[in-house]
């Protein structure tokens, strides 16, 4: 056994999906570079220390689907840290809110760090599965969260309800991809929302039958365009996914806000990523003269925004 184990975690955005995936519809997803980071010691007695940068009464509103991650990761690894103590501590720079895939970032770097210090071996596969399982703390996860961190990059995601057998593809993008990630300062219970979607779509299923098959015509289209590299088209389709969106109810109007705001000094496009009714907005801003244009214009109207590149 290794005196530390060390292991890490991307976080994640959705350039188009969201609450679809749940119902196996394609989404598309990336990695984005900001990571949580693991770090395990023997100890004397088990404890987890959270270091990791997050919003405002974010760590208190998902203890309890915290607490149910490492529940489930620990029994899937068999790993009993009442017999075998251990010190787990939470860095990185992800900054953890609603959308950004920090349950998952932080599952897949506790389950690497494991696998390092006890010289398990653990392949990216079945890093992928073991964070998958953690992620069923928030219900029935849709596996985006945890092929993002696990595997990065860019990539097509169809989850199969009836097989558990997901369709994976990587995207190669025409060109890179610049965008500002804003936060609302609003973290949500995933599960929660989630249920709350699903009831939604129980009592009124003829609507929701429009609306993924609109969304269904969307994405494909959005595939198109960022292979070909085609900003404008990507632009209308991530306008069409939000509207979608806001027509299932996980809007807000700090999102609302947001995206005005952006759009006001010039992004393209804008969007919620990941749960909704708080959490990350994702704003398209191809260039960097634009990306920091808006990212200023956001960030004056009070919310903390974050640049990066999809390659």
């Amino acid at each position: 056994m290794a005196d530390i184990g060390r292991g890490t975690g991307f976080g994640k955005t959705i350039l188009f999906g969201e609450h679809f995936a749940v119902y196996g519809l394609p989404v598309i997803a990336s990695a984005i570079s900001d990571r949580t980071v693991a770090d395990i010691v023997p100890s004397e007695k088990y404890e987890l220390i959270d270091n990791r940068p997050a919003t405002p009464g974010y760590k208190e509103k998902k203890k309890g689907e915290m607490e149910r991650s490492m529940k489930l990761l620990l029994d899937y690894m068999n790993i009993d840290v009442k017999r075998d103590p251990v010190k787990i501590i939470l860095s990185g720079d992800l900054f953890c809110t609603s959308g950004v895939g920090a349950s998952a970032a932080m599952a897949t770097a506790i389950a690497r760090a494991f696998s390092d210090l006890y010289g398990l071996g653990i392949g990216d596969e079945e890093i992928n599965r073991i964070s998958y399982e953690a992620e069923k703390s928030t219900g029935t996860p849709s596996g985006i969260d945890n092929t993002c961190s696990t595997f990065g990059g860019l990539i097509w995601f169809i989850r199969d309800i009836d097989s558990g057998k997901n369709t994976i593809e990587p995207i190669k993008l025409g060109k890179p991809l610049d965008i500002v990630l804003a936060n609302t300062g609003i973290s949500q219970d995933t599960k929660a929302v989630l249920s709350d979607v699903k009831r939604s779509k129980e009592a009124d299923p003829g609507k929701y039958e429009v609306t993924f098959s609109k969304y269904e015509m969307l994405v494909k289209d959005a595939r198109k365009a960022l292979e070909a590299g085609d900003f404008e088209a990507v632009a209308r389709n991530i306008d069409k996914n939000h509207e979608l969106l806001r027509e299932i109810n996980v809007s807000c109007d700090e999102v609302e806000k947001i995206i005005s705001a952006a759009k006001a000094s010039g992004a393209l496009a804008g969007k919620i990523t990941g749960t909704g009714r708080g959490g990350y907005v994702i704003l398209f801003t191809p260039g960097k003269e634009l990306q920091e244009k808006v990212s200023k214009a956001v960030e004056s109207i009070g919310y903390i925004t974050m640049k990066t590149t999809i390659l």
